[in-house]
């Protein structure tokens, strides 16, 4: 990990610029595009050119996609509800409990927060009609891998807001089916439909829909360099919950701070993906250097020690100031996805953090039990939006409209200024469509 002393020289690295829209491609990659194209593309034009197919070809393409990218020839792109029920009875009682535990907590959560929906109006007429959304997409990593509990961290808020239809897709495995445990989260969930396709496919699927798959409202969920360009490109036919990046861990570490506990923090979020990023902000560099020991001692006992080890040698790094406030200053400025702090009286900081997308706090507080059933979303803003974004949660499946009910004392009086500031503007007509009803309609 970078040991970094100061206050100045920790800004430095900590600060990042939000203007690089679009990542690169490592070389790996680049010689893999190459191979499924014949060309050299970038991320962004593999992205517009697989959804403009999508878009003209519908399943066609979407299963011409499944072959190429994930080596499976799919028959149908819907999983039946058959399968399903199979996943659930075969599911081990341990799992389904575990996620019936973690469900009943984040739906608990998400229902206390709700916001009433309905039509709010003010006695002068004007107000606003709160309404979920009709059909929201879910996607959800998969292919070598399951993530059960991000199908949880999606849907839940969803449902929690009264959406009417949530569909999921998520990515094939090699033999062509989606991994029980996903399948499991889905039922547990409530998932209306589930759907076979991973990658940018899923996203234009969603966005425009094909005979198999329906056009939904909203696209949620974390996803590969390729899903987060291709929910860029389709925001605007279809709302967004954000762009999410590889994940993020900021501890702030006093004297009190257990080492054990940060060093295991920080690998639990190292093991994501080689492109974790990882901080360890500490008041003495004592501190910080037997926290990086304690690293290197706990890595030897991981089954993902190769992950964890290239995200803490890569983005990792050890700041050394003078001050918790000083720690906190720093943590605003690079506005990480997630922030234990780890030390004494910890409550008494957390007003003090600005940009944060959860914020853990004290020693008993692992961040990995917000991974999976602390109760808010685990999809959370990186990479610095922090600093404007926010968790997932039931307001992203709320939508308001404005309601305006002018009575005729309220329009006398607000005649006049409306027509002086609508002269002022040029429109004319605006003003005569006011004054019309002042005259009743002569």
């Amino acid at each position: 990990m970078k040991l970094v002393v100061g206050f100045d020289p920790a800004s430095a690295i900590l600060a990042r610029r939000l203007d690089k829209l679009t990542p690169e491609a490592s070389p790996g990659l680049k010689k893999s595009i190459f191979a499924t194209f014949g060309q050299d593309l970038t991320v962004e034009q593999v992205v517009q050119r697989v959804i403009e197919d999508v878009k003209n070809r519908g399943d066609v393409a979407v299963r011409d996609y499944a072959g190429r990218f994930d080596g499976v020839q799919l028959t149908s792109l819907e999983v039946n509800k058959t399968a399903i029920e199979a996943a659930m009875r075969s599911a081990p009682a341990g799992l389904v409990s575990a996620l019936e535990y973690a469900a009943r907590r984040i739906r608990d959560f998400h229902e206390a927060l709700a916001i009433k929906t309905g039509l709010h109006l003010r006695p002068d007429g004007s107000g606003v009609m709160v309404q979920p959304l009709q059909r929201v997409g879910m996607y959800v990593p998969g292919g070598r891998a399951c993530y059960p509990s991000t199908v949880l961290m999606t849907v839940l808020p969803a449902k929690a807001a009264g959406v009417k239809e949530v569909i999921l897709s998520t990515p094939p495995s090699a033999d062509g089916s989606v991994p029980a445990p996903t399948l499991v989260a889905a039922s547990v969930a409530g998932v209306d439909r589930v759907f076979m396709i991973g990658g940018a496919q899923a996203i234009a699927a969603m966005a425009f829909g094909t005979d198999s798959v329906p056009r939904v409202d909203k696209i949620c969920g974390p996803g590969n360099i390729f899903v987060m360009m291709a929910k860029k490109a389709v925001y605007g036919i279809v709302d967004i919950d954000g762009l999410q990046g590889p994940s993020e861990l900021a501890v702030v570490a006093d004297e009190s701070a257990n080492v054990a506990f940060c060093a295991a923090d920080l690998l639990a979020q190292g093991e994501h993906d080689p492109l974790a990023s990882v901080v360890l902000i500490a008041t003495s560099e004592e501190k910080a250097r037997q926290v990086e020991r304690e690293v290197e001692r706990q890595m030897t006992f991981i089954s993902r020690s190769n992950i964890a080890q290239e995200s803490v040698l890569k983005n990792g790094v050890l700041a050394v100031v003078m001050s918790i406030e000083q720690a906190v200053q720093l943590v605003n400025l690079y506005a990480p996805e997630h922030v234990s702090l780890m030390v004494e009286d910890a409550t008494r900081y957390v007003p003090l953090i600005r940009n944060a997308g959860c914020i853990f706090v004290g020693k008993h507080t692992a961040p990995a039990l917000g991974d999976f059933v602390a109760g808010p979303s685990h999809v959370l803003p990186t990479g610095g939006t922090a600093r404007f974004g926010s968790p997932l949660g039931v307001a992203d499946f709320l939508k308001v409209t404005s309601v305006v009910n002018i009575f005729p004392k309220a329009l006398s009086e607000m005649a006049g200024a409306a027509c002086t500031v609508a002269r002022v503007e040029g429109f004319d007509a605006h003003c005569k469509s006011i004054e019309l009803r002042i005259q009743g309609g002569k």
